[in-house]
């Protein structure tokens, strides 16, 4: 079972420290008290030979405190829960920061389907966490507390019975406890891996479809949910053990405390109240008190699933928090970041002793060298895995580089200056993702600047003008569902056309999976953007390469350029 983090650890401290709300409800249950008192008043008076006006005024303190205690409840939940709305907010903020924080390279990246498991479905367990269970367990330790001085004031042998019963119900529920949180944990692990896998099929069904295997993929879909049925049921089947043995431990203490009131009053057992028999009044206020002091026992049991699934689900959020490979300039904020100063024109790219690997594995680059000049175009070629799109990624500032400098149109890339410097960054990924959207929305993709205007002549460059289902206003499927797989290229190209400060393009097996055609176009495409800057392409396409300037080519421990294009080729 994985530990919390430290930082799990503080954030459950922060979010379960009581609050205002948390302390009205705990004083609204100690109103219990003088309800008590004034029920023991009207009974005393009553056995006394009191009539109906005897009891008149403790029935009216007793109807005042129930309003006043209807009330205090009222106003700390609606108090507690807005609390933990806003506590639930300001932890799926921190995760989606943290994501948004971390390299998209990350190959220890969360699954997306995961993430989206995580922080909208599971971090709903942590709201009941924090408005029932967490009130429950502050009740739970300052209830007892209060009310136990209470009756030994009365009655030393009662008070004795109850401080010996009330801890035997933590003890027993802690035992449960720690299995109930692994099994929360385990279930919550099944349930984020089944909605990933269902996402990454989902993505893919066309292919699926194509090489026959739904059927396949149904089954291992159906296996997925009987094991979270299974583990769901282990959950329940403990939270019902957890219940059941406070209720025996509650029930036995205060059928304990009855049968000695009853006893004592008899006379059949004539001690434990300091020296005097207890009144019909005392024993009977005792007697009410001993359930009032197990009632927040008995919640604490009622919600003490809650509080498995809702660690599990802080420490769920917790992990998707914790940054493995951040962005480069992703929480540096300066003045200057947003302008980096820049050359007119397009510029040239210089790479000095260039180190990087990826964790736990052999350097794609030792102390590389290689410079590109203002306006050239460049092909990236070489084995798969050898190091192209990291190559590229470095570059565009989306991985950091162990040691080494790049610099763009002059300017290294550091933290301070990589914000502005992607700015004039045109990036085209081997697999560009297409959002459920409108076209539109897929091409402008929110930058500032880029209305329907500049989105229509990016789609008539990009030669989609002409395809139905890429008209501006036309709705897309995620994954590019409507779309060919030469359209969505297209349409990544329409994004790069879009952004009229990018004057370095750098693009990444732009013509892989094409046919001839299709891969002529995108190719024509490309090379018609790129005129007036600087192009950085890495592919495996010879007639791509033969078409620009200069063909690199890479191994896994140097960069070595090559004086002929066509002749690398």
């Amino acid at each position: 079972m994985m530990k919390p983090s430290a930082s799990s650890n503080a954030a459950l401290r922060s979010l379960t420290r009581p609050g205002a709300g948390s302390r009205v409800l705990g004083a609204a249950a100690l109103l219990w008290i003088p309800q008590a008192a004034l029920l023991a008043v009207a009974v005393q008076r009553l056995g006394q030979g009191g009539g109906l006006s005897d009891a008149v005024g403790p029935a009216a303190g007793v109807l005042l405190l129930g309003l006043l205690r209807a009330a205090a409840e009222r106003w700390g939940t609606r108090r507690v829960f807005a609390q933990a709305r806003e506590g639930l907010s300001a932890l799926r903020a921190q995760a989606a920061t943290a994501l948004a924080a971390g390299s998209p390279l990350d190959r220890d990246r969360p699954a997306s389907g995961h993430a989206a498991s995580v922080i909208a479905e599971q971090a709903e367990a942590i709201v009941p966490y924090l408005v029932r269970y967490a009130p429950t367990r502050w009740r739970a330790m300052a209830v007892p507390l209060v009310m136990l001085p209470v009756v030994a004031w009365f009655s030393w042998v009662a008070a004795l019975v109850l401080l010996v019963a009330a801890p035997l119900i933590p003890v027993f529920m802690a035992i449960v406890g720690w299995r109930a949180k692994a099994a929360s944990e385990a279930q919550m692990v099944e349930m984020g891996g089944m909605n990933a896998f269902l996402l990454d099929r989902l993505r893919g069904l066309a292919t699926l479809r194509a090489l026959g295997a739904v059927d396949a993929t149904a089954g291992r879909l159906g296996d997925a949910a009987q094991s979270l049925r299974r583990r769901t049921m282990a959950v329940l089947r403990i939270a019902f053990l957890s219940s059941a043995v406070l209720e025996l431990f509650s029930a036995l203490g205060v059928a304990m405390v009855a049968a000695y009131v009853g006893f004592h009053l008899l006379g059949t057992l004539p001690f434990g109240a300091w020296g005097h028999r207890l009144s019909l009044g005392e024993g009977l206020f005792v007697l009410l008190l001993a359930p009032a002091f197990f009632e927040p026992l008995r919640e604490l049991s009622a919600v003490w699933h809650d509080r498995a699934a809702g660690e599990a689900a802080l420490e769920a959020l917790d992990r998707l928090a914790q940054v493995r490979e951040p962005l480069p300039g992703a929480s540096f904020v300066t003045a200057e970041a947003g302008a980096t100063p820049r050359s007119a024109g397009a510029p040239e790219v210089r790479i000095s002793g260039l180190h990087f690997a990826h964790a736990g594995e052999p350097a794609l680059f030792d102390g590389a060298h290689f410079d590109v000049t203002a306006g050239e175009h460049v092909a990236l070629m070489g084995p798969s895995g050898c190091g192209k799109t990291a190559l590229l990624s470095l570059i565009a500032g989306l991985s950091a580089a162990g040691q080494g400098e790049i610099a763009i149109g002059g300017v290294p890339l550091t933290d301070g200056s990589v914000r502005g410097l992607r700015r004039r960054v045109g990036w085209m990924g081997q697999r560009p993702h297409v959002f459920a959207g409108s076209v539109l929305a897929n091409v402008a993709l929110g930058r500032p600047g880029i209305g329907a205007a500049a989105v229509q002549q990016a789609v008539r460059f990009s030669a989609l003008d002409g395809v139905a289902q890429a008209r501006p206003g036309i709705a897309l499927g995620e994954g590019a569902a409507g779309l060919s797989g030469g359209e969505a290229v297209r349409l990544a190209l329409a994004r790069v056309a879009a952004q009229p400060d990018a004057d370095l393009l750098l693009v990444d097996e732009p013509t892989a999976h094409l046919d001839t055609e299709t891969a002529a176009r995108v190719s024509d495409a490309l090379i018609a953007l790129a005129r007036g800057r600087t192009l950085i392409v890495a592919t495996h396409d010879p007639v791509l390469a033969a078409r620009m300037d200069r063909v690199i080519r890479l191994d896994s421990t140097s960069l070595a350029p090559s004086d002929d294009a066509r002749e690398a080729a």
